[in-house]
């Protein structure tokens, strides 16, 4: 068994496919093949489902994929300590749905490249389930989503919180409706509406507040950043927690605002998931980043309280 076999394999996990994979490891997509083939005959288990339409880490992978992230860390730490500096610069992997991207993701990475220079992220953009899943998996280091009261983890992760707010209603400025100090639901019916796409907690969300009488025109879009340009351009309205629109550079140029929903009192959370582990602690630059996301989190509170 090499080190790097069990490297081609956790990145095939994360690239969804041997093509991809190959292409970032720089190396033939038949040499990856046949590197993980000798690792499963080396096991005497089946690591990789292989289909048409991509490779995805087989059941036996699964269990056992933990087992090789906990050896691959223990190499990058055993590096560290030998002094090789590079090796601290292992890319930190991100799972995030969009939400406090201004008011606390971009801000804690200016963070963390203060503590650490040399510290890079890999950031994608996937609905919740996905990024409970790539964490799992150990495809990502950390996870970025919104919850709401009564919301679990799945078994295996653990969540910190980092943000509480309200969902708002998301608007035009100069829209009609921004100079009232609330948007009822009927209002909000009447007007044409962006929704996010199924799978996100706001498309919850929505259809919590609205029940079986949607708004009769509705557009569908993944993710905050999407839906905020489509209201810039007066698209529609949309529903997204407060502190993924406070301070955003669009309601900062005064593109658009927000009012709050009349009668509403739903409290959304920004949590931060990663695995639970009993095994070594994570490395540097992840324990990091999670300690950035936590200070900017508190930073960002306590300006809203200001």
């Amino acid at each position: 068994m090499r080190i790097e076999q069990l490297e081609y394999l956790a990145a095939v996990t994360q690239h969804g496919s041997l093509r991809r994979a190959s292409e970032r490891l720089h190396i033939s997509q038949p040499a990856l093949s046949e590197a993980v083939s000798k690792l499963e005959r080396e096991l005497g288990v089946v690591l990789l489902d292989r289909r048409r339409s991509g490779a995805r880490i087989s059941r036996e992978g699964r269990e056992l994929l933990q087992h090789m992230v906990e050896v691959l860390e223990a190499v990058d730490r055993l590096k560290v300590a030998a002094g090789d500096r590079g090796a601290e610069a292992r890319r930190v992997r991100v799972g995030t749905v969009n939400a406090a991207t201004t008011t606390l993701l971009v801000p804690a990475i200016a963070r963390l490249q203060q503590e650490l220079p040399q510290a890079s992220l890999e950031l994608t953009t996937l609905q919740q389930h996905e990024i409970d899943q790539g964490l799992l998996e150990g495809s990502f280091d950390l996870g970025l989503i919104n919850v709401l009261s009564g919301d679990d983890p799945p078994v295996d992760l653990v969540g910190t919180d980092l943000l509480h707010g309200r969902p708002v209603v998301v608007l035009p400025a100069g829209h009609p409706l921004s100079a009232q100090q609330m948007v009822s639901v009927d209002d909000l019916r009447r007007e044409r509406f962006v929704a996010m796409r199924a799978g996100y907690l706001m498309h919850r969300f929505a259809h919590r507040i609205f029940g079986p009488d949607l708004p009769t025109t509705v557009h569908s879009t993944d993710g905050a950043e999407m839906g905020k340009t489509l209201v810039a351009e007066g698209l529609g309205l949309t529903l997204l927690p407060d502190y993924s629109v406070e301070g955003d550079p669009m309601e900062r140029a005064g593109l658009i605002t927000t009012r709050p929903i009349a009668g509403d009192q739903t409290i959304v959370t920004l949590v931060v998931r990663q695995r639970a582990s009993a095994g070594p602690p994570a490395p540097l630059q992840v324990r990091a980043l999670h300690a950035a996301l936590l200070a900017q989190a508190r930073t960002y509170a306590g300006s809203r309280a200001s």
